[in-house]
């Protein structure tokens, strides 16, 4: 017995048949995360069922909403669907994240889809310093989990603005006085490597519990470490190059030395953040893509309702 339906490409592909393409190759390109090998095919018969998937629940849950407040007698009020994507680091996530916004957004009913990545709620790196976590960035522990739950509280609260901090991947910290705002969009998507953490104590709540969704973006280790490499290595040539980059010393070492680099960084703090953090996770999914060593996704988990 299991929880999940395993449903194969094929099989996953046919039931967006007869739907139209979405997005032209330009658009497909331009969502595309480095390394990633995202085309229109995979686009067609992966993401085109799933964001229409999302849309039927997102739709079906507000019916809901609107029912349940009839019958107490109050004005409706439903408030944003929220869907979470978990993964390891260089898996697709963001990726797959941004893909969604632009899908979903093109469904009757969610036409305001938000994207907010966690990588907002890490402390400080002045933070991380003090608290000796510079070397453990992306475990659970570096990550401000109360005003990530606080914010997410306020967007299911229906509030009508809510802010959350901005990251700079170039500067690799928080950008003090910069914030993502959210103003009660139809989805929220939240994106990030520790989203389906259970709480830290039995009293707190799960970052999760304020998921109307969750998918888990699944690999073999192996692959993501290639992956991983591949995605250092033309770093180097890109987000590296630049002068204002935390990771500018890596923009003239040589390919030996970069894979050598993204080695170590591989096996001393993602690797073991996945074993010990993220893939525990997976059954906490709502539903889970699997993808093989092309970067495409070979078969669907749905998770019985």
């Amino acid at each position: 017995m299991s929880l999940y339906r395993e449903i194969d490409r094929a099989e996953w592909a046919r039931t967006a048949a007869g739907i139209e393409q979405p997005l032209t190759e330009a658009e497909v390109v331009q969502l595309r995360g480095l390394g990633d090998r995202l085309d229109l095919a995979e686009v067609r018969e992966v993401y085109v069922p799933l964001s229409r998937l999302l849309s039927l629940r997102a739709s079906a849950i507000k019916r809901l909403g609107a029912e349940e407040n009839a019958f107490l007698g109050e004005p409706d009020t439903t408030t944003p669907f929220v869907i979470g994507v978990a993964g390891s680091v260089a898996v697709g996530k963001s990726t797959i994240a941004r893909l969604l916004r632009e899908l979903v957004s093109r469904w009757p009913g969610t036409p305001r889809v938000e994207l907010v990545t966690t990588d907002g709620f890490l402390y400080p790196n002045a933070e991380l310093e003090r608290r000796g976590l510079m070397d453990r960035k992306g475990f659970p522990e570096s990550y401000d989990r109360r005003a990530l739950v606080e914010f997410l509280t306020a967007v299911k609260s229906g509030e009508p603005e809510v802010r959350a901090p901005y990251y700079s991947h170039m500067r690799y910290d928080i950008v003090p006085d910069a914030h993502t705002t959210v103003r009660r969009p139809d989805v929220v998507i939240v994106e990030g490597l520790n989203v389906l953490q259970p709480p830290p104590a039995p009293h707190e709540i799960a970052v999760s519990e304020l998921f109307d969704v969750s998918i888990y973006v699944d690999a073999d280790p192996a692959h993501i470490q290639q992956w991983y490499t591949e995605r250092f290595l033309a770093l180097r040539e890109s987000a590296f190059s630049n002068p204002t980059s935390f990771f500018k010393v890596f923009a003239d070492i040589s390919d030996a030395e970069a894979v050598e680099r993204a080695g170590y960084y591989w096996n001393e703090i993602n690797l073991p953040n996945l074993v010990e953090n993220v893939l525990p996770t997976k059954h906490r999914a709502s539903l889970v893509l699997r993808k093989g060593l092309s970067h495409a996704v070979e078969s669907v988990l749905l998770r019985k309702l």
